[in-house]
C-alpha cells in the first residue's frame, strides 16, 4: 500500500506519539527524556504587575523565554536586576549556560551589556527587516 501525504495539522494523539518517538530516538543515543523545569520572577509596583522574567531549564541549559517590563519602569535597573535574580537561581540549579532569543529592534544592546553574545542571527527575520537574534552567556559563580 502506498504512503499517502496529507497536508493538514496532526492530530493530539499524533502530536503525542510524535513526541513519544522523539523520546525513544533520544534514549538510542543515551539521552534521557526530561521534563521542563520553569523559573520565573515578576516585578511588582505595589499590587501592581509590571514585568517578569522566566524560561525554562533545557537540559545543561537555561532558556529565558520571557523578559518584559511595562514602558514606563524601563531603563531603571529593574530589566537587569530581573536577570540577575534569574541567573542566580539558574546557577543555583546547577546550570551555567543560559541563553535567549530576542527581536534585532528589542533587547540585543541590552543582554549584551548583561555579558551575554550573539550565537546566531536571523536577518530579515520581521517584515521591517529586523533580525531575530540568539545570545548566550556562561554564568560564573560571584566571588
Amino acid at each position: 500500500m502506498p504512503v499517502l501525504i496529507i497536508e493538514r495539522d496532526i492530530t493530539k494523539p499524533e502530536l503525542e506519539r510524535m513526541k513519544a518517538g522523539f523520546d525513544e530516538h533520544a534514549l538510542e543515543h543515551n539521552i534521557q527524556p526530561h521534563e521542563a523545569i520553569r523559573y520565573g520572577y515578576a516585578a511588582m509596583n505595589n499590587e501592581n504587575f509590571i514585568g517578569c522574567i522566566s524560561g525554562l531549564t533545557d537540559y545543561n541549559w537555561f532558556h529565558i523565554t520571557d523578559l518584559w517590563l511595562e514602558k514606563e519602569y524601563r531603563n531603571q535597573g529593574l530589566g537587569k536586576t530581573l536577570i540577575e535574580k534569574l541567573e542566580a537561581r539558574v546557577l543555583k540549579a546547577g546550570i551555567d549556560k543560559i541563553y535567549t532569543w530576542t527581536a534585532g529592534y528589542q533587547a540585543p544592546p541590552f543582554y549584551k551589556k548583561q555579558g551575554y553574545e550573539v550565537f546566531c542571527e536571523l536577518e530579515n527575520y520581521f517584515p521591517t527587516g529586523d533580525s531575530r537574534v540568539g545570545l548566550r552567556k556562561t554564568l560564573r559563580v560571584n566571588v
